[in-house]
């Protein structure tokens, strides 16, 4: 039973990458068969695994079809965050306030906020091709950033809430960032936000995340229509190409 319980969270850590880096693309198949020779693993983990991630709401089920990574719409993506808006401001408010009155609190943010400066150093010596491949180091302190929010957060239902949304949120990176340009205006709000946080205070806080929040969605908007579709406020994006 360990073995399979195991080999299951094998297969849904992988599935979840990949679709999450959009390795997998909105609207592709999830065949169980292919995705266990693919995998070397039985239907069993795999079922699991796809039935576990269509709960997270990164796969739909149609009734007579195979399962199919969740597509992105624009409504979608407005409506997720709509309600982002309402909850992360107010989670980096709370933080910053604890943070006034327990030092501790502020001590990860702090060194995320030198990692992120290192980095500001390092990826802006680039040529344009090597900035692209250190992405991933850039998604790693915001991901450490997102986290240690959650962690921070004195509310449970509020840090719940936002620690649900993540799988959402994170494939949705991958088209907010789409070139060095607005990879450095978010490293900017990034350090915004970690820096309000930092110096414990809370109107900054949640002044920096909703600007943040704001303009990841505006950069969202423009990456999904710029897409060869025409697309309205609640039409499905497959980008399965």
């Amino acid at each position: 039973m360990a073995r399979a319980t195991g080999k299951s969270e094998a297969v849904y850590e992988r599935l979840k990458g990949d679709i999450e880096s959009l390795r997998m693309r909105p609207g592709a198949k999830l065949s169980e068969v292919q995705l266990g020779e693919r995998l070397g693993a039985s239907r069993t983990p795999v079922r699991e695994a796809i039935r576990r991630l269509a709960r997270e709401g990164l796969v739909d089920f149609a009734p007579g079809e195979v399962a199919r990574v969740a597509a992105i719409s624009l409504g979608g993506v407005r409506a997720l965050f709509e309600f982002r808006m309402l909850l992360e401001p107010r989670a980096a408010a709370s933080v910053a306030t604890v943070g006034a009155a327990d030092e501790r609190v502020l001590v990860p943010f702090r060194e995320l906020l030198e990692r992120l400066e290192a980095f500001d150093e390092s990826f802006r010596a680039l040529d344009p091709a090597a900035q692209t491949g250190s992405y991933q180091e850039f998604y790693d302190i915001t991901e450490a950033f997102d986290q240690a929010v959650i962690a921070a957060c004195r509310n449970p239902y509020l840090a719940r809430t936002i620690r649900d949304l993540r799988s959402e949120t994170v494939r949705l990176r991958h088209l907010s960032h789409s070139g060095p340009r607005r990879m450095l205006t978010s490293l900017e709000e990034h350090r915004a936000m970690l820096k309000a946080v930092t110096q414990a205070d809370a109107q900054a806080a949640d002044a920096a995340c909703r600007h943040h929040l704001a303009q990841t969605l505006r950069a969202l908007i423009d990456s999904l229509t710029s897409q060869d579709l025409v697309l309205g406020t609640d039409v499905s994006l497959d980008i399965t190409g």
